[in-house]
C-alpha cells in the first residue's frame, strides 16, 4: 500500500518513513504544501499522512482541495494544534483522524492501519481502482490522476465490467452478454469501436495503457510490466 507523508520536519519525516517502511508500507515524502498537493492529486495513494502547518500550502487546503475534487483518499492530520475548535476545523476540512504532536509512532500506527482497513471495507463497495483510474460506482464517475472523464451510457457500464475483472481475459460474447443482455447483440465492429473511444478518454497523453486487445479472443485490462 502507498502512503504520502507531507511534512517539512526532517527529524519526523525521516523516522516515520522508516517504520511505516518496515511495516511494508511504501511512502513519498514531500515537504512543503505544493509538492504535496501535486503528488496527492494524482490519486495513486491509499493514505495521506499531512501536516496542517506546511510552507506555501496547508495541509488544510490540501485537503480541501482533494474533498473538492471528490477524492476519498483517507487523510490523517498530524499537528501541534489540539484545540477543540482546531480539531473541528480539520475534520469539517475532510480529515478522517488527527493526532497531536508530539505523539508515538505505536499509536500513529494503529490509527494508519485502522484507517486503512476501513477504508479497504468503503472502497470495495463503493470505489474500483485499478492503476490510477477509479471508478465511483455510487455515481457512476470515472477519475484518473484528479481528472473527471465523461463517460456515455454504454462506456460507462463497460469501464464498470472491465476494472470488475482486472488483470482477467473477458471474452468478446462475455462483454456482449453483460452490455447487451436480452437484446440482439450488434455486429463486433460495435464493440471494437466503444473499445476505441474509451481508451480514448482513460488513456491519455502519457498515461499508461490499460485496455489490451487479446486477438481474436477479447480484452485484457490492467497494467502491464
Amino acid at each position: 500500500m502507498q502512503i504520502l507523508l507531507v511534512d517539512d520536519e526532517v527529524e519526523l519525516t525521516e523516522p516515520l518513513t522508516r517504520v511505516l517502511s518496515r511495516e511494508g508500507f511504501e511512502v513519498d515524502v514531500a515537504y512543503d504544501g505544493v509538492s504535496g498537493s501535486e503528488l496527492a492529486l494524482r490519486g495513486v495513494y491509499d493514505l495521506l499522512i499531512l501536516d496542517w502547518m506546511l510552507p506555501q500550502r496547508s495541509g488544510l487546503e490540501i485537503c480541501q482541495q482533494l474533498r473538492s475534487q471528490d477524492q476519498t483518499t483517507p487523510v490523517l492530520f498530524l499537528t501541534a494544534k489540539d484545540t477543540l475548535d482546531d480539531r473541528v476545523l480539520g475534520l469539517d476540512a475532510g480529515a478522517d483522524d488527527y493526532l497531536v504532536k508530539p505523539f508515538e509512532l505505536r499509536e500513529l500506527l494503529a490509527r494508519v492501519r485502522a484507517l486503512l482497513r476501513r477504508s479497504m471495507v468503503t472502497n470495495a463497495r463503493e470505489r474500483l481502482r485499478v492503476s490510477t483510474l477509479e471508478f465511483d460506482r455510487e455515481n457512476q464517475l470515472a477519475y484518473r490522476q484528479g481528472r473527471l472523464i465523461e463517460l456515455s451510457e454504454k462506456e460507462t457500464k463497460l469501464l464498470e465490467y472491465l476494472m470488475q475483472h482486472p488483470e482477467q481475459l473477458l471474452t468478446h460474447e462475455q462483454i456482449y452478454h453483460h452490455l447487451w443482455r436480452e437484446d440482439t447483440p450488434p455486429s463486433s465492429n460495435v464493440l471494437a469501436a466503444l473499445i476505441r473511444l474509451l481508451r480514448r478518454k482513460i488513456e491519455a497523453k502519457g498515461e499508461t495503457p490499460l485496455i489490451h486487445t487479446v486477438y481474436g479472443k477479447g480484452y485484457w485490462f490492467g497494467e502491464r510490466g
